[in-house]
This record gives structure tokens, sequence and C-alpha cells, in this order.
């Protein structure tokens, strides 16, 4: 792609803001927003930005986990067989898949904030609906129209990355973890009590609290200043984080790229980043198959006792007398153990946290991802070994660690790979190449796994070992790496 023609740059005094473009002077200071940002250097606007976009997660987190711990419920209420629960979830992440790829385009046309805003929308509106849903397949068309609206809190992502200086992204970006961590923690904690005494429905209701707040506090987050719909309001945005923060702005005038370029699909495969972007879709899409396939994997393991072969509904729980723990119905509701088990091995997922962020700014986005990947096969073949159910706790502890750490890294690599122009866009199309992996995962984790145990986890296993070899074979090292603006 062809740069654009040096008299298309945008320009903008510090001191006289204008709409339209101008030219700098010979010998005029000029900077990009890369610089600014440097610059400016890291302060309190973005610890804001840290709690309010990273907050997206725990919204995120709740509606992609509800499935897991709502499934024993619409089973029993539907009368529904394995490939029935196992289709919810595909077609959540189906709904995902669609609205990523549309929705990252809209973001790179018409601003991050914008499309976060609207995704938030969407997706409370139809969860709240999904709550009354009257039958399997209301159930799951809504659903679907959930996931959609979910995609599109991967902005949330990009906003913190366009924000961060440099040398902060490596730290930053994984802790955001943490807030998917609360959302997963709060949705399990909350499924352990509202589901025995009022139900799935009034849990769905609950869950879609957390993103209704949050779409009241995002007016306190500005566009992203990478994108700009005016260089003005570029200007203003930076002025604004530079007096938020106690700094000064760096001296010149702004310019930045012509806006048409912005959202092309064939900039992905754009000779200089082929490779890499498809050998990002592959890590993306094994990754996420990983991911969801653990979560899935320890709720059906919880719920039908499949370790070491066991039969395939175990004995009732002591603390699960309900009724409806003795329908006659092909399922097994959660009792208190199943749910403190979940919340468990949920915890591992900020672990390895603190050596996920070593690895990333010292080992180097590449080999970090592609040992945590390694240690991901690993532990999915270790899960077959005969073991106590403390045995079993465990080894999900670690795999839900290990599944988190490789979410963080290709995170922050596919942020930094792509130049602004395409941002939104990478992210979105790798987004949707995820769902296509989380698609797969349920018919593995809740279909295979019923049939054949180890057949289900040597295929997860060679999944990652595919994605640890693609992750080291990457012809990019962001590690240290400014974002780039343009081809």
């Amino acid at each position: 792609m062809a740069t654009a023609p040096k008299e298309a740059e945008n320009a903008i005094g510090l001191e006289e803001i204008h709409t339209e473009r101008q030219e700098p002077s010979k010998g005029q200071k000029t900077f990009t927003v890369e610089e600014a940002v440097e610059t400016i250097g890291f302060g309190r606007f973005h610890i804001l930005l840290f709690l309010i976009m990273g907050s997206t997660g725990v919204a995120e987190a709740m509606e992609i986990m509800l499935i897991a711990v709502v499934s024993p419920l619409i089973r029993c209420e539907w009368q529904l067989q394995d490939w029935q629960v196992a289709l919810v979830t595909t077609m959540v992440f189906f709904g995902y898949m669609i609205f990523s790829i549309v929705l990252g385009l809209l973001a790179d046309r018409y601003g991050r904030w914008k499309i976060l805003l609207l995704s938030f929308l969407w997706a409370a509106y139809f969860s709240l609906l999904t709550s009354f849903a009257p039958s399997y397949i209301w159930f799951v068309f809504l659903r679907a129209m959930v996931g959609g609206g979910v995609s599109g809190h991967a902005q949330g992502l990009i906003i913190k990355t366009e924000f961060l200086p440099t040398k902060y992204r490596g730290y930053m970006l994984p802790l955001s973890q943490v807030f998917w961590l609360a959302g997963s923690l709060l949705i399990i904690g909350l499924a352990s009590v509202v589901n025995p005494t009022i139900g799935w429905r009034w849990l769905i209701r609950i869950a879609s609290i957390p993103g209704i707040l949050l779409i009241l506090v995002f007016k306190f987050i500005p566009e992203s200043a990478r994108y700009n719909g005016s260089v003005a309001a570029a200007v203003a945005t930076l002025q604004r984080i530079a007096k938020m923060n106690g700094a000064a702005m760096p001296e010149g005038m702004l310019r930045e790229p012509a806006k048409e370029r912005r959202g092309r699909f064939k900039d992905l495969i754009h000779p200089k980043y082929l490779r890499t972007t498809l050998q990002i879709w592959i890590i993306w899409l094994g990754i996420a198959f990983a991911y969801y396939g653990v979560i899935l994997a320890s709720a059906e393991l919880l719920e039908r006792d499949l370790v070491c072969g066991s039969a395939t509904l175990p004995a009732r729980d002591p603390g699960d007398d309900s009724e409806e723990s003795r329908s006659p119905c092909h399922c097994r509701l959660f009792g208190p153990a199943a749910y403190q088990t979940m919340m468990i091995s949920t915890v591992g997922e900020i672990t390895l946290n603190p050596l996920n962020i070593l690895g990333i700014n010292f080992l180097g986005r590449r080999l970090s991802l592609c040992i945590t990947m390694g240690c991901t096969a690993l532990f999915f073949l270790l899960l077959n070994i005969c073991t106590s159910s403390a045995g079993m706790v465990g080894f999900l502890f670690m795999l839900r660690a290990l599944v988190s750490a490789n979410f963080n890294t290709i995170y922050i690599y596919t942020a930094e790979v792509y130049p602004t122009t395409m941002r939104a866009l990478g992210m979105g199309t790798s987004g949707s190449l995820c769902r296509v992996g989380a698609m797969v995962a349920p018919f593995i984790s809740q279909v295979l796994m019923s049939a054949s145990f180890i057949g289900a986890l040597c295929l997860f296993a060679s999944v990652c070992i595919v994605c640890a070899i693609s992750a080291l074979t990457l012809p990019i090292e962001t590690k240290g790496r400014a974002l780039q603006v343009c081809i």
C-alpha cells in the first residue's frame, strides 16, 4: 500500500486549533500522537482509564461464563441432549465472530469509544431479553445476540493500548486480567446463591447490572487520540491527558496520516503483514479453543465426574438435596462443592500474572507465548492421570493459569504489531478467528469428552503445540517497539 502524500498529512498548531488541515511551515517542529503519549507519560488519567476500561472485563466475563453455570439448569428445564447444550455456547461465539469483524471495521472508521458504547447497550439489552426466553430456540438465538454485543468490548482494550506509553503496556495490560477474574468469580458466586433459590433467569438479570453501570461512566474516558475524527479533537484529548497527569505537551504541531486510510481488510494481507496475520489467526483460534475448552471441561468434569473413566452420572452430592437434584432428566445440578471447585480453579487465572509480566517484558512476546502454550499442552495431558479430587483441581488450576497467560500475551502482541490504520480491524478479525476455536470447544469438552476422555485431551494438547510453534516463529517481535502509525 502506497504511503499517503505529504500534502495529505494533518497538522495542527497547539496555540491555534482549527478543524481543517494545516501544513507545517519549514523548520516547524511536529510530533505524532505516539510521541505525545510517550512525552506525557503515565499518570492519573491512565489509572482512571485502567479502572474503567479494565472493568469492561468484569461485564464480559460474567456474560461469557454465564453459560457454564446455567447449563445444568437449562439441560433439566428443556430436557436437552449433550449436543444441544454445546450448541448454546457455540452460538454465543458465532454471534461474537460475525459481529467482531463488523464492529472492528466500524471502530476504525467511526471511533473506538462509540462502538464500545454501542456494544454495551446491545449486550445488556439482549441479555435481559434472554432471561425471558420461553423456549430453548429463543434462548440460543438471544444468547447469540449477546455474543455479538460482547464482541465490541475488545475496543476497551484497544483504547487502553493506544493511550498507554510503550514501557507500561507490558505491565498494565496483563493486570487487566484481574477484572476478568473478578467477573468470573462474581458470576460463580452469584450462581451458587441465585440458582438454587430464585433460579437462572434472575441470575441472568443480575449479571446484566455491571454492564449497565459501566455505560454510565464511559463519559469520563475520551475517544482514542490515535483515532481522529478531527485533528482538533486529538489535540484536545492529548491536552486533557497532559493536564490530568500534570505533564507538558511536546512542542510543535500534531501531524497524523490521512483519515481515509483506515480499516481496509486488504491491509491485513499486505505482503509486510501476511505471514504475521496468518500466524496470529492460528494462535488466536488455538488459544480460544484451549481456554474455553478448559472452562467447559471443568464444568463437565464436575457435572459428570468423568475422571479416570468413572461412571457418567456420579452419586448425588450430599450437600445438594434439592428436588431438582433428584430429577429424572439426564442432568446433574451443581452442588456447593462443585461451585467451590470452580472458584478455586478460576483463581488460577491470575496466579501466573507476575511471571507472565516478567516473561512478556524480558523474554519478549513470542518466546513467552511459546513457553506458556507448550506448558498448556503438557497440563492437558496430565489431566488424564488418575488422581484424587484435589489433584484434579490442581491440574485445572494450572490450566486456567496458563490459558489466561496465553490470552494476555496474544492480546498485547496483536494490539502492538498492527499500525493504527488497521489496529481495530486486526483485533476484530483475530477475535473472529478466536471465536471459531471457541465454537468448536463445546463439542470437544461436552460431547467428545463423554465418548473419549483421552482423545479430547490429546486434541487440545496437539492444538496447543501447533500454537507454540506458530508463536516462536512469528516474524515480528514487538517488545519495546513503539506503536506503528501506518504500513
